[in-house]
């Protein structure tokens, strides 16, 4: 049987991960649909990825996309090349791919693009169907994103400092909290290709945002009540989260950071955890260190090796597992907490340690799958944002929603050992903290309502495969 809708992404964990829990959603409600994610050249691991992931999601049908036809042409890739222009234009080079599978299978209706596939609206349009965008961050970050699209601001953003930027339904964001590419300025490459990103937004039948409308009602309301440009409608908005899911593939076996919070109190212990693509160099990694070992309170860190300062994108980091701690961490760091505190190399289960009773606070970069996780497992978060949009979620998360604090310092050199340790203690001990707790539980609450049976994603996850015209199945 074809698929009714054609999902299209590609293969990085941020964007993959709520696009294949969308599919999962869609085909629980009987939609019939395939995920289609482009093998751009900077991907890794790709085939065993879509293996992974066809064994996990058995109702929803993987499709892995040839590389565009110039990157499997055997041409010689510009090592000076901007990383994020070649990415553009893969994904750009992939529509003829995406149209002649979407054209192979026999009852497609609908397409649902990644926000950074948003070239493939063209695709749509040779196929005559209809395209909604995916945007996999909140709606906060959207309503400012759509703005953003037609300011001609008289001064470039990156010459403002920390003025205040003023989007309807946002919380006032300072300039240089805007992602780094739009403070390089108009004319250069990589913010030209953002500002086309953002302009296709409206090109969209619809947007899917990753949200629920209590977490960013302001937003909401100022994204669906008007456009920046007027007597130009925008596209209808679905709030259809928040949509996270656990980590599927490796069921059998605990991971062992889930065994150690099984002895710990409820609520005692501190995760920190850059995300599945930030690190932080090795002096940084040292005042962390301790930051919470002065601290007193128990912790959980994944920690990621440093960058190598000439390393490629498929070959970011320097060393793994307990050799590479040992190396990195000061000495005498791991038997002075033992006990207290675990460290574990690389990676740690996300969704199942924030959902662990054991944990109290979330040191995070404030990548918006991470914020979610957090929100639904009623974690209250220290943000500490690294790249992309982060520093945006970092104003909505601690000044808009009030469901964290902020690590000062994360826009210098060097977050010091000092502030580490008092942002831990605010969020455990201090009035401050207990107050964040009490929001980020009824955040948690809110979340678990939006996605019921007559709650507001529920809702709007209905009017979105009502629009799409389809006869589902059971």
């Amino acid at each position: 049987m074809g698929s009714a809708v054609v999902l299209y992404t590609w293969l990085v964990r941020g964007h993959l991960h709520p696009m294949v829990q969308l599919a999962s959603r869609l085909a629980g409600h009987g939609v019939p649909v395939t995920v289609a994610i482009a093998d751009v050249p900077s991907s890794s691991d790709s085939l065993n990825t879509v293996a992974r992931l066809s064994a996990s999601y058995p109702s929803v049908s993987f499709h892995l996309l040839p590389p565009a036809t110039a990157a499997r042409s055997g041409d010689e890739a510009d090592p000076d090349a901007d990383p994020f222009i070649t990415l553009i234009a893969d994904l750009r080079a992939t529509n003829p791919e995406l149209v002649a599978f979407v054209r192979s299978l026999p009852s497609v209706k609908a397409l649902v693009l990644d926000f950074f596939c948003g070239c493939a609206l063209d695709a749509a349009e040779e196929l005559g169907l209809p395209a909604y965008l995916f945007f996999t961050s909140g709606a906060s970050a959207l309503a400012a994103y759509l703005h953003i699209s037609v300011m001609r601001p008289d001064v470039p953003f990156g010459d403002m400092g920390r003025s205040l930027l003023h989007f309807p339904g946002v919380h006032p964001v300072p300039a240089s909290d805007l992602p780094e590419v739009l403070l390089l300025g108009p004319h250069n490459e990589q913010y030209k290709a953002t500002i086309g990103l953002f302009q296709q937004l409206p090109k969209a039948k619809g947007i899917l945002a990753n949200t629920f409308e209590w977490l960013e009602p302001r937003a909401v309301k100022a994204i669906e009540e008007g456009s920046p440009r007027p007597g130009e409608p925008l596209p209808r908005l679905f709030c259809v989260g928040p949509l996270v899911g656990e980590e599927r593939g490796g069921e059998g076996r605990k991971h062992e950071c889930l065994t150690w919070l099984d002895a710990q109190p409820a609520r005692s212990v501190v995760f920190v955890c850059f995300g599945s693509a930030s690190s932080v160099p090795a002096e940084q990694l040292r005042e962390i260190a301790a930051g919470l070992e002065r601290s007193g309170h128990a912790f959980l860190w994944a920690v990621r090796a440093p960058v190598a300062p000439d390393a490629d994108s498929t070959k970011r980091f320097e060393g793994r597992g307990e050799a590479a701690l040992e190396r990195l961490l000061p000495g005498g760091f791991l038997e002075r907490t033992c006990g207290r505190g675990l460290v574990v190399a690389t990676w740690a289960p996300q969704v199942e340690v924030l959902r662990h009773a054991a944990t109290g606070a979330f040191v995070t970069h404030c990548g918006w799958n991470s914020t979610l996780e957090a929100v639904t497992a009623g974690v209250p978060m220290v943000c500490w944002p690294m790249y992309a949009e982060q520093r945006l979620n970092k104003v909505f998360v601690a000044e808009g929603m009030k469901l964290g604090a902020v690590m000062e310092g994360y826009d210098g050199d060097m977050v010091k050992a000092e502030e580490v340790e008092a942002k831990v203690r605010l969020v455990m001990e201090s009035e401050q903290g207990k107050e964040l707790r009490e929001r980020t539980a009824a955040a948690k609450d809110m979340a678990a309502a939006a996605m019921e049976i007559g709650g507001s994603s529920t809702a709007a996850f209905i009017d979105f495969v009502n629009s799409l015209e389809i006869s589902t199945h059971d």
